[in-house]
C-alpha cells in the first residue's frame, strides 16, 4: 500500500513559465492531501479544490485574480479546513458552513414559496418543470440577498446551489452538483461614502517626537521594506508590495447592502430599498450621508483626527534647510479601520481642479487645497489646510493604485448645465471607479482589464477621455461619457496600445496631447500615437528611447518608475537602477517624420538630477511646472526637492549642451522621527509627493500608511 501524500507544495513544483490557471489541469488524485500550497501561480478559481475533501491548511497568497469570494467557497467547499492563507479560520467558516448555510436556505424557501410556488401545477410536464426552474434559478440569485454586496458573487453562488438542491428534494428537480462557476453576473462591492466626522474617527492619532534623529538599530516593529528581488515578475508587481490580504473577519453577514446603481443606494443609516429609517426618501442617485465641515472646536475634541502639529528637524550642521511646515500627518486608509495598521501602502495623490463658478470662485484661495489620496481599500479626501478627511470612499475588496480628476459638464435637471468634478480611482481588480464627489455617490464603474491597473490619467483637452494603463502590458483610450440627471452613462474603449511590458507611469506631451503619449514601462520608455483620426484601434509603439547605462553606452532597458513634464518640452524621468533622474528633451529625442513604426531614438539628456542610490522600486516623482520645481521621495522618508528655474532658459536653447556635473536637491524635507505607543515608526519609504499648482502645499505619501502635509513658508 502506497504512502499517503500528506503535503504538496505547487509553488515549486510548478516551474514559472506555466503558472497554474486551473487546480484540475494537473489531474491531481490525492484525496488524502492536508496541506496544499500554491502561492505564486495564476489561479482563476477555487473550485476545484473540492477533489481534496481532507484539506486542512491551505495557502494562495499572490494568486492576483482571487478574491474575498473565493475565501468564503473554499471554506464550506472544505470541511476540514482550519488554515487559510497562514490565518485561523476555524470560528468564520464554521459561520459560513452553518449561520450562513442556514438563512440563505430560509430565504430561497420563502422565495419559492412567495413567488413560484403556485407558478407550476400539480400535474405538470417535464418541460414544465424545466421551465420553472430555469426562471426560479435566475430570480433568486438576483433577489436574495445576504451579507455584505462584497460577498455578492459568493452569495450567488451558494443561493444557486441551495435553490437546485431544493428543487431536488421538494419536487424531484435534477439537481446540478457541479459547483463549477457559471458566467458571472454583475456584482456590487462593499462601497461606502464616510461624511468628515466619520471620516476623522478612522484616522488615528501620531505622536511626533521632533528631536534629533537617532539610529535604531533593532528590529523595526513597524514598516514594509521593499527590495529589487521582490519585483522580479510582472505577477508579483502585481501584488508586492501591493499587497492585500484575502482573509479578514467576519463581515458582519446582516450589515446592509450598498449599491453603485441609482435609487438603490443603501448605507447602515438606510433600509434596503434606500428610504431612511425614519421614512425619509433620499434624492435618486445620491448618498443620505450629509457631507458638514467639522468646526474647529469639534475637531479639536476629535480624539482620532490624526492631526499633528510639529517643529520640522534640523539638519547636521544646525541649519533649517527646510522652506516648507510641517502641517498634518495623518492616518486615514487603514485596513478595516484599524489603528494598528502601519502597512497599507499609499500610491496616488493628485489635487481637485478649481471650478470657475460657486464657492469655489474666492480671490483668496488662488488654489486648490483639496487632494484626493489612495492606497489599500480606500480613497480620502483632505482639505490640506485644516487636515480634514472631508470625504472617505472604500471598496473593501479593492486595493487602490491610481486616482485622477476630471471635470464635466453635467445636466442637472430642467436642462440646466453645471460643471462638476469627477473622480477616477483603480487599482488590483481592474476596474475604474467613477465617483461624483459633491454629491458622496459613485455612480458607476468601467471593467477596464483583467488584471491591476497600474496608474489612470485623464486628457488635459477631452475631459471624458480616459487613460488607464494595466499589467495586462496594454494602456486602453476611454470615453468615460457624460452622466445625465440619473447618473446613466455610457463608457466605450477607442484605443488600446500594445507595451513590451508593465506600463507604470504616463505623460501626454503638453504640446499634443491628442497626438502622443509617453509611458514609463519596466523595460524603458516608449511613446504611441494616439491620434482618433486613424483607422487602426491596436497600435504598437512608435518608438523607445535609449539613456545612459551604467558602463557608459546606451540601452533602452530601464525601468522607468517615474515620468513627468516639468514644462513644454522638457521630460523628467527616474528609473530605479542609477540612482539619478534625467532631464531630457522630448522635441529634440523625437521625430515624428523619423523612420516610423517602433524606432529606437537616443533621449537628448540634458542634464541629471542627484538623488538616492537606492533600487527600491515605486518611487515615483511628479513636477510643478508653474514653479519649475521636481519633486521625488526617497527609501528613508525624505523629500528631495530640485528648483531648475535657473535651467530652463539654457535648455530652451537648441545648442544648449548637457551639464557635466549632476543638480543636486536644492533643498530636502526631513522626515521627522514619529512615535506610535511609545515606538519609532521606522523604514519610512515615500512612494508619491505632489504639489498643488501654485507649490502651496506639498502631499507626501508613504509606504507605512502615513499622509504627510506640508506647507511652503
Amino acid at each position: 500500500m502506497s504512502k499517503i501524500t500528506t503535503e504538496l507544495l505547487l509553488e515549486r513544483a510548478v516551474p514559472k513559465s506555466t503558472r497554474l490557471r486551473k487546480i484540475e489541469t494537473l489531474n491531481l488524485n490525492l484525496p488524502d492531501l492536508r496541506v496544499l500550497n500554491c502561492n505564486n501561480n495564476k489561479l482563476e478559481d477555487v473550485t476545484a479544490l473540492k477533489q481534496f475533501p481532507l484539506l486542512e491548511e491551505l495557502t494562495y497568497e499572490n494568486n492576483v485574480f482571487l478574491t474575498l469570494n473565493d475565501d468564503y467557497k473554499v471554506m464550506f467547499l472544505l470541511q476540514n479546513l482550519r488554515l487559510l492563507n497562514g490565518k485561523d479560520i476555524t470560528k468564520l467558516a464554521n459561520h459560513v458552513r452553518n449561520v450562513n448555510s442556514h438563512k440563505l436556505t430560509s430565504k430561497v424557501t420563502a422565495h419559492w414559496e412567495k413567488f413560484f410556488r403556485d407558478q407550476l401545477p400539480e400535474k405538470h410536464t417535464a418541460e414544465q418543470a424545466k421551465a420553472i426552474k430555469k426562471k426560479f434559478l435566475k430570480s433568486v440569485q438576483t433577489n436574495v440577498l445576504y451579507g455584505p454586496s462584497s460577498l455578492s458573487e459568493f452569495t450567488r453562488w451558494r443561493v444557486k446551489m441551495i435553490a437546485e438542491e431544493f428543487l431536488a428534494c421538494s419536487l424531484g428537480l435534477e439537481s446540478n452538483t457541479d459547483t463549477e462557476p457559471e458566467e458571472k453576473m454583475d456584482e456590487d462591492e462593499e462601497e461606502s461614502t464616510e461624511s468628515p466626522s466619520e471620516a476623522a474617527g478612522d484616522v488615528s492619532q501620531v505622536t511626533v517626537t521632533p528631536s534629533k534623529r537617532k539610529r535604531n538599530n533593532s528590529k523595526p516593529r513597524f514598516g514594509n521594506k521593499r527590495s529589487k528581488s521582490q519585483v522580479n515578475t510582472e505577477e508579483e508587481a502585481a501584488v508586492n508590495p501591493r499587497k492585500s490580504s484575502h482573509v479578514q473577519d467576519d463581515p458582519a453577514p446582516d450589515k446592509p447592502r450598498t449599491s453603485n446603481h441609482p435609487g438603490k443606494e443603501a448605507t447602515p443609516e438606510q433600509g434596503a430599498e434606500g428610504t431612511h429609517k425614519n421614512g425619509e426618501q433620499f434624492p435618486k442617485g445620491q448618498s443620505n450621508r450629509r457631507s458638514s465641515q467639522l468646526t474647529r472646536e469639534q475637531k479639536s475634541q476629535e480624539q482620532g483626527n490624526g492631526v499633528v502639529s510639529l517643529t520640522p528637524v534640523k539638519n547636521s550642521k544646525g541649519k533649517e534647510d527646510v522652506s516648507a511646515e510641517p502641517l498634518h500627518f495623518l492616518q486615514c486608509h487603514s485596513k478595516g479601520n484599524s489603528r494598528e495598521d502601519f502597512k497599507t501602502e499609499l500610491w496616488s495623490c493628485v489635487f481637485e481642479p478649481l471650478l470657475e463658478s460657486g464657492a469655489r470662485k474666492d480671490p483668496i484661495v488662488s488654489s486648490s487645497r483639496t487632494v484626493a489620496t489612495c492606497g489599500g481599500e480606500s480613497v480620502c479626501l483632505i482639505d490640506c489646510e485644516t487636515g480634514t478627511v472631508l470625504k472617505k470612499y472604500k471598496v473593501v475588496t479593492e486595493v487602490f493604485f491610481s486616482v485622477a480628476w476630471t471635470t464635466l459638464t453635467m445636466v442637472i435637471g430642467d436642462s440646466q448645465k453645471k460643471s462638476h468634478n469627477i473622480l477616477a480611482a483603480a487599482g488590483r481588480r481592474g476596474i475604474v471607479k467613477l465617483i461624483h464627489v459633491a454629491a458622496d455617490f459613485c455612480y458607476g464603474e468601467i471593467k477596464a482589464h483583467k488584471k491591476p491597473i497600474a496608474t489612470v490619467c485623464f486628457s488635459p483637452t477631452r475631459e471624458t477621455h480616459l487613460f488607464t494603463a494595466s499589467y495586462d502590458k496594454r494602456i486602453a483610450l476611454w470615453d468615460i461619457g457624460i452622466p445625465d440627471c440619473d447618473y446613466n452613462f455610457k463608457a466605450s474603449q477607442l484605443l488600446v496600445l500594445e507595451a513590451r511590458s508593465v506600463p507604470l507611469r504616463l505623460a501626454l506631451v503638453p504640446t499634443c496631447p491628442e497626438q502622443h503619449l509617453l509611458a514609463g514601462c519596466e523595460d524603458g520608455c516608449f511613446a504611441w500615437n494616439i491620434k482618433l483620426d486613424k483607422k487602426q484601434k491596436n497600435r504598437p509603439f512608435e518608438a523607445v528611447f535609449q539613456f545612459p547605462d551604467e558602463d557608459g553606452g546606451m540601452t533602452a532597458s530601464h525601468s522607468i518608475d517615474g515620468l513627468a513634464f516639468l514644462n513644454d518640452d522638457v521630460v523628467v524621468s527616474k528609473s530605479s537602477k542609477p540612482g539619478c533622474i534625467y532631464l531630457w528633451s522630448w522635441s529634440r529625442s523625437f521625430d515624428a517624420k523619423g523612420k516610423g513604426c517602433q524606432q529606437t531614438v537616443s533621449a537628448v539628456i540634458l542634464a541629471e538630477l542627484e538623488w538616492s542610490t537606492t533600487d527600491m522600486p515605486y518611487l515615483t516623482l511628479s513636477t510643478c511646472p508653474a514653479k519649475e520645481y521636481v519633486f521625488c521621495g526617497d527609501e528613508k522618508g525624505n523629500v528631495w526637492m530640485y528648483n531648475l528655474s535657473n535651467h530652463t532658459r539654457a535648455w530652451s536653447s537648441a545648442k544648449g549642451k548637457r551639464s557635466d556635473r549632476r543638480i543636486p536637491p536644492t533643498q530636502i524635507l526631513k522626515w521627522p522621527e514619529l512615535r506610535v505607543a511609545g515606538e519609532q515608526l521606522s523604514e519610512v519609504a515615500v512612494n508619491n509627493v505632489v504639489s498643488d499648482p501654485t507649490f502651496t502645499y506639498l502631499v507626501v505619501l508613504t509606504s507605512v500608511n502615513i499622509t504627510a502635509i506640508w506647507k511652503k513658508s
